[in-house]
């Protein structure tokens, strides 16, 4: 072999044991539900969230907990592409969110929705199948019973047909858990879908996050009560404009990690510290 020829292949050598290393945590990361790198978003220049590094594994109930303002919301939107972002990459199952879209299922705010527009809850839950059917495509009788299915599933069967304006705060937000399981995604990005709902509710919507995950789904949930998050959720991060923890909720759900999420707020924190002791 010639001089160059043994250059050559000493060089490719070298460059193949530099980038072996990486190459597992690469397939890792393709097999992980949310991958977020330096995410940063800011409005008028002020960051909301910053520097955001985040892994979330599978099958996992994720609470997204922390103070008003601190971004929770933004965080979620960011990672569905509904908001720009300073800076910073989200991968959802190794893909960007546009090509990983029909894997992800999003149950907004309440706030955020019109509730005012003139369709049913049957037609709420159904549009859960347009990733499917695709957006130009008529509704059929099987994504229909499907939706009624799904209804069902949450206590609204008997409201299919009623105008989704006419339901209560509790059922609206049912009627959207509805639409998000007839989307049969495999990570589910929800927006503080327990806030001013009755206890018939909270306990729909518990059940249908453990249904979820006993079918492998994972679910990142924005919540605010926090002397619930040891019960209903395994997995927890605990941001204020930066992640200050995440991981199993046994672990990182603490009363140290709570005083940096939260400052001063003691009593909230000693309240969710008693109901921490309990679940162990």
């Amino acid at each position: 072999m010639s001089i160059r020829g043994n250059k050559k292949l000493i060089l490719m050598n070298a460059v193949s044991k530099q980038t072996a290393p990486s190459l597992p945590k690469v397939a890792e990361q393709k097999l992980l539900p949310l991958v977020v790198r330096d995410l940063t978003v800011a409005y008028h220049r002020k960051p909301v969230v910053w520097d955001i590094d985040l892994e979330i594994p599978a099958g996992k109930l994720v609470s997204v907990v922390g103070p008003n303002g601190a971004g929770k919301s933004t965080l979620i939107k960011a990672c569905l592409d509904l908001i720009p972002r300073s800076s910073g990459e989200v991968s959802i199952f190794g893909e960007s969110y546009g090509k990983a879209r029909k894997r992800v299922g999003y149950v907004p705010q309440r706030e955020s929705v019109d509730w005012d527009f003139p369709v049913s809850a049957l037609d709420v839950v159904a549009m859960g199948t347009y990733g499917k059917l695709g957006w130009f495509r008529r509704v059929n009788q099987r994504s229909k019973a499907l939706a009624l299915q799904a209804l069902d599933r949450v206590g609204l069967a008997d409201y299919a047909h009623r105008q989704i304006s006419q339901l209560s705060g509790g059922q609206q937000q049912r009627a959207f858990l509805a639409r998000a399981l007839v989307q049969d995604a495999d990570i589910y990005f929800m927006d503080e879908p327990f806030a001013a709902v009755d206890a018939a509710t909270e306990r729909a919507i518990v059940e249908l996050l453990k249904e979820l995950q006993q079918r492998g789904k994972t679910c990142l949930v924005v919540h605010h009560d926090l002397a619930t998050v040891p019960q209903y959720f395994d997995w927890t991060v605990l941001l204020n404009m930066r992640v200050v923890a995440s991981g199993p909720t046994k672990d990182v759900f603490t009363q140290e990690n709570l005083r940096k999420t939260y400052g001063g707020k003691l009593s909230l924190l000693s309240e969710a510290a008693e109901e921490l002791a309990k679940s162990l």
